[in-house]
């Protein structure tokens, strides 16, 4: 990296402009939560049509990947972030003139598909970018855009959380961001390692330059042409060959575990989860549910100093137990009884230490152990389970939470069975996911390469530097 700082700005300046992706998928996620109450009122809906509502962006955005699959390779990582923006903007607008549930559940999976784009190629783009010391710093800046995102549209659901039209202006409201995004793209560049791989290594050369500087940006030319030399053609089916099939695995498995755990039903359903706790339905509730935000907003901050000073794994490790240990406080509050504004305490709890960690590092990670041939391939299939396993639980959520309040008068054995899932991914973690902190993406290439699982098992999951 330059001494004299001309190279941090710029990637800086790249990350921001690549992040507003991620604060479309906050934003478009978290604005229906305003908008539930009053779409409830609006169209009668039942807690099947509840679950239909908002789970219909994240049925969008599991078929965003495989639109994805294709375009990151060929059109490169910029232009399926640009095509991301357009499902965006078809979505606010026509998510906003709706006359029935149906339709505006149609509208609302159309920016799911540009939820998926998104998600898929901006965190592999900033990785692509980043030097190895600032990778994880880096890609948490999508981390935060989305938070801002989250938060801002809770702010938006309040200020339009009147009746009638209300729910209408909150769809709306996406488009000023979307024009942002796209004003953004027609100046950054394209990644580095993508040009590689086309052959454009002049262009590539040019990007590193004012990154690095020239000298290194010769070395990390040579580096990149020299890992896309080792791997064999960027074909589909090696993701699943021995080693990358391991990485393949990991990464599929982390991120459902980072969509099932329950702190994303806590965003996605927080002025619900506060009005079924016994706080005032409408504004009431989303005001209520605005600490929440404002708390995973000061984690994620927290997060920069926390990814740079510690490993992956222990990080990822600290933040899932305490997620367990505030579902556990939940449930108790629940059974209990305890006041209404109780419930904002293991909301805090679960959130925070969601942000602090397994948020930020479960993106990180899976955008740096593929190589580069297969990146875009192999993300693109991780994140098409990630959607499917996020569809699947905002779907059954409000149904789950309404049994067992009829069942047991309480909803507390949801949040219990949340702990469980929870005290599964510490295992899981412990036991496979590896430390990629200070290697570059072409040393975590050749690892996996290198270290099938079933010729020479990882120790605890842990590369070493090759």
């Amino acid at each position: 990296m330059r001494e004299n700082g001309p190279g941090k700005f710029y990637i800086y300046k790249i990350a921001l402009v690549a992040s507003i992706g991620g604060f479309l998928f906050g934003y478009d996620l978290v604005i229906i939560s305003g908008a539930l109450p009053l779409l409830e009122q609006s169209f009668a809906l039942t807690p099947a049509l509840k679950g239909f509502a908002v789970s219909s962006a994240i049925l969008g955005a599991i078929s965003g990947p495989l639109v994805g699959l294709w375009c990151a390779d060929r059109l490169g990582r910029r232009k399926t972030m640009m095509l991301a923006s357009f499902f965006f903007m078809i979505s606010a607008i026509g998510s906003g003139v709706a006359v029935g549930i149906w339709d505006f559940g149609l509208w609302r999976f159309m920016g799911g598909v540009g939820i998926g784009l998104a998600m898929m190629s901006s965190p592999i783009y900033i990785a692509e970018l980043a030097p190895p010391q600032m990778r994880g710093v880096l890609v948490n800046v999508n981390q935060l855009s989305n938070v801002i995102g989250i938060n801002l549209a809770v702010i938006a659901g309040y200020f339009f959380s009147f009746d009638g039209w209300g729910w209408r202006w909150m769809m709306y409201s996406e488009a000023v961001p979307v024009v942002f995004l796209v004003l953004g793209l027609l100046v950054i560049p394209e990644s580095p390692r993508w040009l590689v791989a086309q052959r454009r290594n002049g262009e590539a050369l040019g990007i590193l330059e004012k990154i690095n500087g020239r000298k290194r940006a010769e070395e990390e030319l040579a580096e990149i042409h020299a890992g896309l030399q080792q791997e064999v053609g960027g074909e589909f089916r090696e993701v699943f060959q021995p080693g990358i099939k391991t990485a393949f695995i990991i990464g599929t498995i982390l991120m459902i575990f980072s969509q099932i755990n329950g702190v994303n039903m806590m965003l996605l359903y927080a002025p619900t989860i506060m009005a079924e706790a016994g706080v005032s339905m409408g504004s009431g509730a989303i005001l209520s549910s605005i600490p929440v935000y404002v708390v995973i907003l000061i984690c994620t901050l927290l997060a920069f100093p926390l990814i740079k000073r510690f490993s992956r794994r222990g990080l990822l490790i600290t933040s899932v137990s305490l997620m367990a240990f505030g579902h556990l406080v939940m449930a108790l509050n629940l059974y209990q009884g305890w006041p209404p504004m109780f419930t904002l305490i293991p909301m805090f709890i679960g959130t925070g230490a969601f942000t602090l960690g397994f948020a930020p590092l479960s993106w990180i990670i899976v955008s740096e152990i593929f190589p580069t041939r297969i990146r875009s391939k192999a993300l693109a299939v991780v994140c098409f389970f990630l959607y499917l396993s996020s569809f699947l639980i905002a779907q059954f959520f409000p149904s789950l939470t309404d049994y067992f309040t009829r069942s047991f008068g309480n909803a507390a054995g949801v949040y219990v069975m949340f702990a469980i899932i929870c005290a599964a991914c510490v295992w899981f973690s412990w036991k496979k996911v590896p430390e990629t902190k200070g290697l570059s993406l072409e040393e975590i290439g050749r690892f996996w390469r290198k270290n099938s699982a079933e010729s020479q098992p990882e120790k605890n999951g842990v590369p070493e530097r090759v």
